[in-house]
């Protein structure tokens, strides 16, 4: 079934039709969660959120990208946001630590961080790591396009903004990152 096809199914609330786009794009949009959270019960999450946010906003899908476009685009802004939220959770849980409040800290920052042992190899979440220094936008144009493949129109189209604008963020996190990932990767 192409994308056409599906999003009309879509629409007219075929459930098989969901089943079908969440069994095509499942793991795609996982992945692409977890190179934002670092973390796998996180990504999980956040990737439910996402197919609800698809399947409750298919009717505003407008076809002038690709299916897989727009949906990349929600999972991209659905890390994002998480990541807003940890980091709020952090200077929450920072202000608790300050007054005191170790109880109402642990609470508000989810508790003590979880094992990372999930993480596939030390150098890809170092480099994820440093990655995460960067401004959002540079960090989401690297990522689309050195982890994930993508090509400049492509994710000028993801991010919705122009060609020169994504080579110009790919150009400065290169920069940003470049002595760092050196390093990285030298180990």
């Amino acid at each position: 079934m192409d994308d056409a096809d599906l999003v009309k199914k879509l629409r007219a609330g075929d459930k098989s039709a969901f089943n079908e786009l969440v069994m095509l794009y499942a793991n795609r949009v996982l992945n692409t969660c977890y190179r934002f959270l670092l973390d796998i019960k996180d990504a999980e999450d956040v990737s439910q959120e996402v197919f609800i946010e698809i399947y409750q906003s298919i009717k505003s899908f407008r076809g002038h990208s690709q299916l897989s476009t727009w949906i990349y685009r929600i999972a991209v802004t659905k890390s994002l946001d998480e990541i807003k939220k940890r980091n709020r959770k952090k200077r929450f849980s920072a202000i608790g630590r300050v007054l005191h409040l170790d109880e109402v800290a642990n609470s508000v920052s989810g508790g003590p961080m979880p094992d990372k042992s999930i993480q596939e190899n030390e150098k890809m979440n170092e480099v994820m790591q440093a990655l995460n220094t960067l401004p959002d936008n540079q960090r989401v144009a690297f990522t689309l396009s050195k982890i994930e493949g993508y090509n400049n129109p492509e994710i000028a189209e993801i991010m919705n903004t122009s060609i020169e604008a994504v080579e110009s963020l790919i150009y400065r996190a290169r920069k940003t990152l470049g002595h760092k990932l050196e390093l990285i990767l030298k180990k």
